[in-house]
C-alpha cells in the first residue's frame, strides 16, 4: 500500500469488524433467522436482559466446518450442534486472528432507528390512539431542530432513518398525560419510552467513559423494568426481538471497538446515493452501466484534482493537530450585517411583535447600565426607570439569530447553520394571498453564571424582539465607559427550572412567569442567549382542538422542556 510519504509498504490487514444490517449479519455468521448472530442465547429468551449470553464458540464452529469432507450427514449434524447453518467454507474460515462472532458490530441505523423505534411507534399508536398522537404532532411549536409533521406520524410508511430520528426528538413529550385504555397509569409507559430514547442517544455519544456506559446499561434496564405495560395493554405477548436483544451487546462492543460512529451503516447507506442514484441520473438511461462507470471515474478525478489544489494552497498553514471528539458545544453566533426592518416604531413593536412592555423594559435596562455599581430594589429600579426618556421613536429590528458550526479540527469544512431563533411578526406571503403566521421562538438564556453543561445559571425566555439602539441615542443614554452591545433582545420570561425534573420522563416543567397578572419581560444582550430551546405543551388527556402550532405558545400555560432535540440538550437539560 502507498502511504502519505509516497513509499510502498507490505501490509497485513486483519479482519476486525463486520458492519452490516441484521440479514447481512446472519449471512456472514451462518446463523438462522430470529437468532442472535453474536451469542448463543436461546430464541425464546431474546427478551430477557438477565439470561446468560456468551459469544458463540469459534473453535467449535471451525471444528464443525472442518468436517465437510466427512460426508453430508456428519457435516450437517456437526453444524447444527455448533449452532450454525451448514455453510461451505465461509470467507472468514481461514482468516488469521478472526472471530466473526466477535467482529459483528452494533448497527444504530437498522437496529435502533429502523428497528426498535419503528416497533415503538406502532406500539404507541395502539396504546394512545393514532388520532390523538397525530393531533399532538400538529400542535407542536416550531423550532430549528424540530420537523413538524402536519399530517401526523402514524399514517407514514417507508420511513427513513432520518425521519425516525426526527420523530424521536419529540416522541416522549407528546405522550405525557395522554389517556391510556382502561385508565392505566402512564408512568410505566413513559419510563419504557424514556429508557429506549435514552439508550438511543447515549449509544451515539462521540466519546465514552465508564460513567456513560453505566448510564447506557441503566437506560437499557429502565426499559426492561417497565416493558410489561405493553403486555398489560394487549399490544405484545413477548419481546423476543433480535434487534431488542442486540442492544445488550452495545456496552461491551463499545469497550472493544470504540464508539458506534466507527461502524455505523448510515455512512455506507449514503453511498447508495453518491455511487448509484446520482450516477444513474447522469446517464440517458440506456446502457447505463458503462456511462455510470465513466461518470464516477471522471468525478473521482475532479475530486482528486481539487484536493491537490487545496493541498498546494494550504502548504504554508500550520500542521493539522488531531484532537479527539468531545461533547462541547462549539459554534459561533452570527447576526446579519443589516437589520431585517430598518425602522420599526414602538407602537408596532407592541401590536405586531407582542412586546407589550418594551418601553418599560428598555428604561429599566438603561437605568441599570447608567448605574452599574448600584444594587436596585424592584421599587427603586421602577422609580429610576420612570424618569428616563427614550430619544427615538423607531429602532432597527432583526428577525433571526443564527449559530454557525466551527471548523475546530481545521479540515476546511464549510460552515453550516446548526441552530437559529426566529422573532418575526405575521406578514403577507410573497406569491399568494395567504398570511405567513408570526413566530417567536423560545431560548435558553444565561444570566451570567451558567456553565457549558447543566441548567444552573440558565432560564428560559421567549424572544419577542431583536434590535439595536440607534447610535445617536446610545451616546445620550449611556456613559462612555459602559456602552451597550450592538444587539439586544426583548424576552418574556418563564418560571425558573425546578430543583429536579419529573422522575417519569426526566423533563423539567415550566410556565409563564406572571407578576400582578402580567407577563414579566426584560432586555438582555443577544450574547446571553445560549441556544434555542423547544417547549412541549402540557396537552392533558385530550389536546384542545383550538390549539395550533402557531398559537400554542400563547394558548398553553404550562410546558415541558424538551431534552431530546439534539445531543447538547440531552446532556444539559435533564
Amino acid at each position: 500500500m502507498s502511504s502519505g510519504d509516497g513509499a510502498r509498504r507490505r501490509c497485513h490487514p486483519l479482519f476486525a469488524c463486520f458492519v452490516g444490517d441484521y440479514p447481512e449479519q446472519l449471512l456472514a455468521a451462518g446463523v438462522k433467522s430470529m437468532e442472535c448472530p453474536k451469542c448463543d442465547v436461546p430464541t425464546d429468551e431474546l427478551e430477557s436482559n438477565t439470561a446468560q449470553c456468551d459469544i458463540r464458540d469459534l473453535h467449535a464452529v471451525l471444528d464443525a466446518l472442518a468436517l465437510i469432507d466427512e460426508g453430508d450427514l456428519a457435516f450437517v449434524q456437526a453444524c447444527r450442534a455448533a449452532g450454525i447453518k451448514p455453510v461451505v467454507h465461509p470467507f472468514w474460515e481461514d482468516l488469521p486472528y478472526t472471530n466473526i462472532f466477535q467482529a459483528i458490530t452494533p448497527d444504530v441505523l437498522h437496529q435502533l432507528y429502523q428497528g426498535l423505534v419503528k416497533h415503538l411507534l406502532g406500539w404507541l399508536a395502539q396504546a394512545c390512539g393514532a388520532a390523538e398522537i397525530d393531533a399532538r404532532c400538529r400542535r407542536l411549536p416550531p423550532n430549528h431542530h424540530i420537523r413538524l409533521f402536519m399530517k401526523g406520524i402514524t399514517s407514514l410508511s417507508r420511513l427513513s432513518g432520518t425521519e425516525h430520528s426526527q420523530i424521536c426528538r419529540f416522541l416522549l413529550g407528546i405522550i405525557i398525560d395522554i389517556r391510556l385504555p382502561g385508565n392505566l397509569a402512564s408512568s410505566r409507559l413513559l419510563k419504557a419510552v424514556r429508557g429506549l430514547l435514552d439508550f438511543l442517544y447515549l449509544a451515539q455519544y462521540p466519546c465514552h467513559s465508564s460513567e456513560t456506559l453505566l448510564l447506557l446499561d441503566e437506560a437499557h434496564a429502565l426499559f426492561h423494568d417497565n416493558k410489561e405495560i405493553f403486555v398489560d395493554l394487549g399490544i405484545r405477548n413477548n419481546f423476543n426481538l433480535p434487534k431488542l436483544h442486540a442492544i445488550r451487546h452495545y456496552a461491551s462492543m463499545i469497550r472493544t471497538f470504540g464508539t458506534t460512529d466507527n461502524y455505523n451503516t448510515e455512512y455506507t447507506e449514503r453511498l447508495h446515493i453518491d455511487l448509484a442514484k446520482d450516477a444513474y441520473r447522469a446517464t440517458n438511461h440506456k446502457h447505463e452501466f458503462t456511462q455510470m462507470t465513466r461518470w464516477l471515474e471522471r468525478k473521482e478525478k475532479i475530486i482528486r484534482h481539487e484536493q491537490y489544489i487545496k493541498w498546494r494552497l494550504d502548504r504554508d498553514r500550520a500542521p493539522y493537530q488531531p484532537r479527539p471528539p468531545d461533547l462541547r458545544l462549539d459554534r459561533t453566533l452570527k447576526m446579519t450585517k443589516h437589520p431585517s426592518a430598518k425602522a420599526v416604531s414602538v407602537p408596532t413593536l407592541i401590536s405586531d411583535y407582542g412586546a407589550t412592555y418594551f418601553r418599560e423594559a428598555l428604561a429599566r435596562y438603561i437605568a441599570e447600565q447608567q448605574n452599574p455599581n448600584e444594587v436596585f430594589t424592584r421599587q427603586r429600579l421602577e422609580n429610576v426607570a420612570a424618569g428616563i426618556h427614550l430619544p427615538f421613536h423607531s429602532i432597527p429590528v432583526y428577525h433571526k439569530i443564527k449559530w454557525l458550526s466551527t471548523d475546530a479540527r481545521g479540515h476546511g469544512d464549510p460552515l453550516v447553520t446548526v441552530d437559529s431563533i426566529h422573532a418575526k411578526p405575521q406578514r403577507a406571503a410573497l406569491q399568494t394571498d395567504d398570511v405567513v403566521p408570526a413566530r417567536f421562538d423560545t431560548a435558553l438564556i444565561n444570566d451570567g453564571t451558567g456553565s457549558s453543561v447543566g441548567i444552573k445559571g440558565f432560564r428560559i425566555g421567549q424572544v419577542r424582539v431583536i434590535f439595536s439602539i440607534p447610535a445617536m441615542a446610545t451616546q445620550l443614554l449611556f456613559p462612555p465607559a459602559n456602552q451597550p452591545p450592538k444587539h439586544l433582545a426583548y424576552v418574556e420570561w418563564f418560571t425558573p427550572f425546578p430543583a429536579t425534573p419529573d422522575p417519569r420522563h426526566s423533563m423539567y416543567k415550566v410556565s409563564r412567569f406572571i407578576r400582578s397578572g402580567e407577563r414579566v419581560a426584560s432586555i438582555i444582550p443577544v450574547s446571553n442567549i445560549a441556544r434555542s430551546v423547544h417547549l412541549i405543551p402540557k396537552f392533558g388527556a385530550i389536546v384542545p382542538r383550538h390549539w395550533t402550532s402557531n398559537n400554542v405558545l400563547e394558548e398553553c400555560d404550562t410546558f415541558f422542556v424538551n431534552c431530546y432535540i439534539d445531543r447538547h440538550s440531552f446532556v444539559t437539560l435533564r
